[in-house]
């Protein structure tokens, strides 16, 4: 076969059709003799002579490829497929060859058993080479996400079908193989690499169903191997990911995108199912995806904002979609550690290392992922135990919440490893007496957590403790080294440590105090420590005979050191800690020990009750004289005593809380008791009055001290219960002596506004419990039962006219914390709203089976308050209270969020709402712009606003007149709620607001229009894919028309300059950029032999004659004003130097979107010349063209000017721009 280039041709081509018509019968033996047909093919394409070819003649090049096309037409044994592939790589081909063979083998990947698949897909890598790399690698990736898409539907569906395709097993491991060898082939062959790059590219701005799969993104991760492709990869997968997001956020946010859109796979889902896949031996994934995780987790994790806080509270939470990134992030390094074994110790490292080197930024992500990691599985954890010992060396140099965090996290790693647990105390006793106060904080803290951990024997069940920790494994140990005995010895050592922190700062001893409770709620049996603890060092400050007035020494508690006077010993905190672990104490402990009949250890609680009492009698004796805190006292913050006054102050403050809490809690409705409770509150009232008064005169910083009352959430929510809705007979006229003093009821109700406020900023509250979840629940469902009640009982129209008292009435605040509430509960236990709005209903009993959905509950609660604003709007204009309206309507916005938009009661809200804006003209801006909000939110969940959009641009019209002032404006009165009040700054501003988000929604759809067009360049299907299109394209073209129409009205308004104007300026620009966009879709689709819908041409039309010359003339309205201005501000203002600077700021910025906008309208005329070309339909015609912005300075004409006058010159100026602006000012009016 060497000399086969010397045969004649016709022998060659004998030779060629023998082998093609053996392989298109089947008639091969085996595939040796495959390997000549190469050298054929060569040959024959050397060949110049014609060679015959039926009747004709073809040249040898022409002969081979119509030999290839029958070979790839004909029918290809099973067996040969992997040889026949493997022959044409020897075989030169031209580029539409190569796509011919490619197709043929592509079509012949789902007739090959499984295993086969892997060396077929090798020898076509190879071949690739020669070109239609694309469609190679889409080929490969369509292929498997169909077979992982029929694997899942087979595994989801019927279970009782035993006939399975493919084992799951089976297939991930040829899928793995598979991802090897294109990796390999990338390695060898960089264009491979980028063409995969551009399909990654591509399927982030088209519809990403074909690329984008759980097959193609393992694929990219096992390509991050490859140093060269490695950051570009990351960097389209994290941006994949965030725009995955960002589209389901724009989907949820609007009904017009769901109409058009459908739903499509997440690319979560996705990743988590590769992460899942990883398990069969894809160790080539799995370092992709732990960098992955990771760098979504530092790229989206909460960011420090200037003020110090996080943003991960503030910006809406879970629904954002940087926090959907970083959760993805933790999920897939959660996963990851769960499946692989060999990835644990590095993911727990780079875990540990961020939580020690990020501590300045906020780490609660890592320190949440940590925290799921330990308690997946201590005693895995065991072997990398060494990682996490070495990371209590750096924990006196951490800020304390980090510290505290990290604690919670590895306490069940403590229970079960006896040498992180003793390292750990190690480095606590160190920073105990460290000179940072951080770090004392930070031991105090670890402190107390091991003594809530570690129960001693004999303690109480903690059934309702928080975070008792649920794994099997923890209990392993439990008899062996860590029995109770010795826990005992461990937490009486500990004890003796802590009391040591007695004698340190204020802040360390507040801690304590803050901790101690719930020691002893989770381990009883270290009550006698604790309260012993607690008891001597409330002797140090008691004055214990009975007649001393006051009865505590409020000196000792200040510390003096020079000029610096500071709190020395939070005694308002002691008291409460006592207050709390001795009420907890006598409930759960004492029943028990009166049963057993021991009462030896009764001393020290009889003590601290009668101490208790005697502070009470004793403090309501005392006169502020006796603090000397009176009116005459000095509480200035810039001297000493007034420091020291002010210190006084607010720990009186605190222990009369403190004081009312304990009596209100042992009274059993005494009415002597009562009359003790409203003695205490009137003394609190009293400096706080004094304190509020000085504080107005100088504005100091004691609005924060306030903020955290001691009362804690249990007892506020018992207080209203009994004060509002406690009907017992027995109780009446003991109640009646704090029902009387509105003041103490107005108080309880602020109390708990307070705990509501701190609940929505920190997501918990402050006193015992406050950390646990589910009891702050309890008690949210309570006040909030009480203060519905109370709100809808006794309304506020009641209340005031009765009396009228400075502050806001009791209904008010309840109203407010109402308001509040409703926040906190969809911000922090949204799965529990059912639970809770099942608890405010009072006809709902427990015998009742029906089940009542979340809407019909909502839609009851929004029924009382919308009788509520009724009622304020039909009262009189004097009376209108907008403060009470607008709580109202937040409250009926956060309701309406709970209402499925589908259900009646949904549409019945939006009618409501929209009846209410048409009949209601209150002159109030902040009412009108929640109203306003909460018909917008409603109306996008049902509909595209446009048409609203359009009716109130023609109410603002008609309200604010003509640009041209000899225009008389039809007034059309959609909207009553629209006055020349609100008009604008307030509805302008709103509705423009709402033109950017539908300005947004059809950007995103015309995005991913262009994204499909530029995938289906590709096959030459012209027709038929893009019919699927229409509907999208009929939809943005409406709403460019009607926005159109809402800006012609806004254009010819005579709108005050500022805000309005800029936005204005602004959205026209964004207008036209996206007429710009789909103009351009449009030239795309033109290429496709498709013509341009007869609408789009009547929306260019529409945009010559209502947009473009309005836009023109309103440019030259807002320079008349502007060239106006300055001149009157000179004439009012002599002193011409300081009006002269902001007036000529202001005007350079609402001048500044001025050439932007005319750019914008240029470049879609320019676009449109080129779109009319191309369609070869005239789109031009009634569009009048702008003036020539191009000029060249005149050396002559520059001379004369500059020899005028200043005056005349300006003249000359202002007469040159009207002329140029006549023309387009012209404009057709509304009849």
């Amino acid at each position: 076969m060497l000399e086969v280039h010397n045969f004649p041709g016709a022998l060659l081509v004998e030779l060629a059709n023998e082998f093609v018509d053996a392989i298109k019968e089947g008639n091969l033996m085996n595939g040796k003799s495959l390997e000549l047909l190469p050298i054929i093919f060569t040959a024959l394409a050397t060949k110049k002579e014609n060679l015959a070819y039926g009747k004709g003649e073809l040249s040898g090049e022409e002969y081979k490829k119509q030999l290839i096309n029958t070979l790839c037409s004909g029918r290809w044994d099973h067996q040969f497929v992997i040889q026949l592939t493997s022959m044409f790589k020897d075989v030169p081909l031209t580029a539409e060859e190569v796509e011919i063979v490619v197709e043929k083998v592509l079509t012949m990947f789902s007739k090959l058993n499984l295993q086969e698949i892997p060396p077929l897909v090798c020898q076509l890598l190879v071949l690739s080479s020669k070109g239609s790399r694309k469609r190679v690698l889409e080929g490969i990736i369509a292929f498997f996400n169909k077979l992982d898409k029929q694997h899942s539907e087979e595994q989801s569906g019927d279970e009782l079908l035993d006939f399975v395709t493919v084992p799951s097993g089976e297939l991930r491991h040829v899928e793995g193989t598979i991802i090897l060898h294109m990796v390999f082939a990338i390695k060898l062959d960089c264009e491979l690499g980028r063409e995969l790059l551009k399909l990654l590219k591509a399927g982030q701005q088209g519809d990403f169903s074909s690329n984008i799969c759980p097959f193609s993104i393992a694929l990219f991760l096992s390509v991050t191997r490859i140093q060269r492709f490695e950051e570009q990869v990351f960097d389209l997968l994290k941006s994949l990911v965030i725009k995955s997001f960002k589209d389901l956020q724009l989907l949820q946010g609007s009904k017009f995108l769901q109409n058009l859109v459908p739903h499509r796979c997440c690319v979560s889902t996705m990743i988590l199912e590769v992460v899942k896949n990883s398990v069969h031996s894809w160790d080539h994934v799995t370092q992709g995806l732990v960098e992955l995780g990771f760098i979504l987790m530092d790229s989206y994790g909460p960011k420090k904002i200037p003020d110090g806080k996080t943003n991960e509270a503030s910006s809406g939470l879970s629904r954002m979609p940087n926090q959907h990134a970083c959760k993805l992030g933790a999920n897939i390094l959660l996963e990851t550690f769960k499946i692989h074994e060999m990835i644990r110790q590095e993911i727990l490292e780079q875990v540990l290392n961020r939580v020690v080197t990020r501590g300045s930024s906020p780490i609660t992500h890592f320190i949440d992922l940590l925290s799921d990691i330990i308690m997946y599985s201590p005693l895995v954890l065991q072997s990398c135990s060494s990682k996490v010992t070495e990371t209590f060396d750096y924990l006196s140099f951490l800020p304390l919440q980090t510290v505290q965090g990290l604690l919670k996290a590895v306490q069940p790693l403590l229970k079960v490893s006896l040498s992180v647990r003793d390292s750990l105390i190690l480095v606590l006793r160190k920073a105990m007496f460290a000179s940072q106060l951080d770090a004392r904080k930070s031991a105090v803290a670890g402190f107390l957590l091991l003594l809530k951990n570690f129960k001693v024997l004999g303690s109480l069940s903690s059934s309702q403790c928080s975070q008792s920790i649920g794994i099997s494994q923890v209990h392993v140990d439990v008899h062996s080294r860590y029995n109770s005995v010795a826990n005992e010895t461990f937490c009486l050592e500990i004890m003796d440590s802590l009391r040591r922190c007695l004698g340190q700062q204020a802040d360390v001893r507040l801690m304590l105090y803050e901790g101690f409770y719930d020691v002893l709620r989770r381990n009883s049996q270290l009550a006698n420590s604790i309260m012993q603890t607690l008891l001597s060092q409330l002797k140090q400050f008691y004055e214990p005979e009975p007649d001393m007035l006051p009865p505590l020494k409020l000196e000792a508690c200040i510390l003096t050191q020079g000029d610096q006077i500071s709190l020395q010993e939070p005694l308002d905190c002691l008291l409460c800690c006592i207050q709390h672990c001795l009420a907890w104490y006598k409930s759960r402990v004492v029943p028990l020990q009166q049963k057993e009949e021991e009462e030896e250890e009764e001393g020290f609680y009889q003590d601290l009750d009668d101490m208790l009492e005697s502070i009470t009698s004793r403090m309501i004796k005392s006169e502020l004289e006796d603090f000397e805190l009176d009116k005459s006292a000095d509480f200035s913050q810039n001297t000493g005593i007034g420091i020291k006054n002010n210190i006084c102050a607010f720990l009186v403050m605190g222990v009369c809380e403190v004081l009312i809490e304990y009596n209100f809690s042992i009274s059993n409705f005494s009415k002597n008791k009562f009359e003790e409770v409203l003695s205490l509150f009137m003394c609190y009232k009293e400096l706080s009055d004094i304190l509020n008064e000085k504080a107005g005169k100088s504005k100091t910083k004691m609005a924060n001290k306030t903020n955290d009352s001691f009362l804690s959430m249990k007892f506020v929510s018992d207080l209203l219960t009994a004060l509002f809705r406690d009907s017992t007979q027995s109780h009446e006229e003991s109640l009646s002596v704090l029902r009387s003093s509105s003041d103490f009821m107005r108080y309880a109700v602020s109390v708990a506004l307070q705990k509501v406020q701190q609940l929505k900023e920190t997501g918990h509250v402050s006193g015992p419990d406050g950390q646990n979840p589910e009891k702050v629940f309890q008690n949210l469902c309570d006040i909030t039962r009480v203060l519905l009640w109370r709100y809808t009982s006794i309304p506020t129209s009641v209340e005031e006219s009765g009396k009228k008292e400075k502050g806001k009435s009791i209904s008010l605040l309840c109203l407010e914390g109402l308001q509040k509430i409703f926040s906190a509960v969809q911000l922090f236990y949204q799965p529990k709203i059912h639970q809770f709005l099942r608890a405010l209903d009072a006809t709902d009993k427990e015998e009742e089976e029906v089940e009542v959905s979340v809407t019909q509950r909502a839609a009851f609660q929004i029924r009382q308050f919308q009788r509520s604003l009724l009622n304020i709007l039909s009262s009189q204009e004097e009376e209108f209270n907008s403060k009470e309206a607008l709580l109202l309507v937040t409250v009926l916005s956060n309701l309406s969020k709970l209402l499925e938009p589908s259900s009646t009661q949904f549409v019945q809200m939006l009618s409501w709402t929209t009846e209410i804006c048409k009949e209601n003209s209150w002159e109030d801006a902040s009412f009108c712009k929640g109203l306003m909000n909460l018909l917008f939110s409603l109306h996008v969940l049902c509909k595209s606003p446009v048409t609203l959009l359009r009716d109130l641009s023609q109410d603002i019209h008609g309200h604010l007149g003509d640009i041209d002032q000899d225009v008389e404006v039809e007034k059309t009165n959609h909207f009553a709620m629209v006055n020349l009040r609100t008009a604008a700054p307030t509805v302008c501003l709103l509705l423009l607001s709402q033109a950017e988000k539908v300005l947004e929604e059809v950007d995103w759809l015309i995005t991913k229009l262009k994204g499909q067009v530029s995938q289906e360049i590709i096959p030459e299907a012209s027709s038929q894919p893009t019919l699927p299109n229409q509907p999208i394209e009929k939809a943005i073209i409406i709403q460019l028309g009607t926005l159109l129409t809402f800006f012609h009205e806004l254009v010819q308004t005579a709108l005050p300059s500022g805000s309005c104007v800029d936005t204005l300026l602004k959205d026209l620009c964004k207008m036209y950029t996206i007429l710009t966009a789909l103009v351009r879709y449009y030239l795309q689709v033109c290429q496709h032999s498709r013509g341009i819908p007869k609408n789009m041409e009547k929306l260019v039309k529409l945009s010559g004659s209502h947009l473009t010359p309005l836009c023109y003339s309103f440019i030259s309205y807002i320079q008349n004003k502007m060239s106006k201005s300055p001149k009157h501000t000179g004439e009012k203002k002599k002193e011409k130097t300081a009006a002269g600077p902001t007036a000529m700021a202001r005007a350079l910025r609402e001048t500044k979107p001025i050439p932007n906008l005319i750019f914008a309208i240029e470049q879609y005329e320019k676009f449109l010349i080129h779109l009319s070309k191309r369609s070869k339909v005239n789109l031009m015609q009634h569009i009048k063209l702008s003036t020539s912005r191009d000029f060249k300075i005149k050396g002559n004409i520059l001379d004369m000017v500059l020899q005028e006058d200043e005056d005349e010159d300006e003249e000359g100026t202002a007469s040159e721009l009207e002329g140029q602006n006549k023309e387009p000012a012209k404009k057709k009016r509304k009849k």
